[in-house]
């Protein structure tokens, strides 16, 4: 089956998701250095997960490396897959839908190669490494962390 990964306008992505769930596809990505998490200049403009929506077409393990290479710039191996986890948010990041339930499924991965450089999309201004669950941390971001004796 081909890939689709067309632009969806905006109004008809917003009906989308105020009557049915998006898949979605995450990364924890683990290094020498850590756990990674990003800050959203998007919604949910927190710290969290490199992630996207899935492609009709598209398998998850594909998913996960297309998100590595477009969200981080990275190549990476897989370790582990994680859930399904059925999140449920109060916003959207899109108009005319007030708000959204998404289903994920989470990679584990590592770099592909020894040495590497995090450059990140658009839709992050920084990230950062964790080695330990901090308090601070968002509910969804601290699940798989504990859920998968993560740090």
């Amino acid at each position: 089956m081909d890939v689709h990964d067309e632009y969806i306008p905006e109004e008809l992505f917003s009906q989308f998701i105020s009557r049915m769930p998006q898949i979605c596809v995450e990364l924890i990505f683990e290094s020498e250095e850590g756990i990674l998490v990003a800050k959203r200049d998007i919604e949910p403009s927190i710290w969290f997960w490199p992630g996207s929506r899935l492609y009709k077409g598209e398998k998850l393990e594909d998913a996960a490396h297309r998100i590595a290479e477009e969200e981080l710039g990275i190549e990476v191996h897989i370790i582990d897959q994680y859930g399904p986890y059925a999140h449920f948010w109060t916003d959207s990041p899109t108009r005319g839908s007030p708000s959204r339930h998404t289903v994920n499924s989470v990679f584990h991965v590592e770099p592909a190669r020894a040495e590497y450089d995090i450059v990140l999309d658009e839709q992050h201004s920084q990230y950062r490494f964790l080695t330990e669950v901090e308090d601070d941390l968002h509910e969804y971001v601290r699940l798989y962390l504990e859920d998968n004796d993560l740090l």
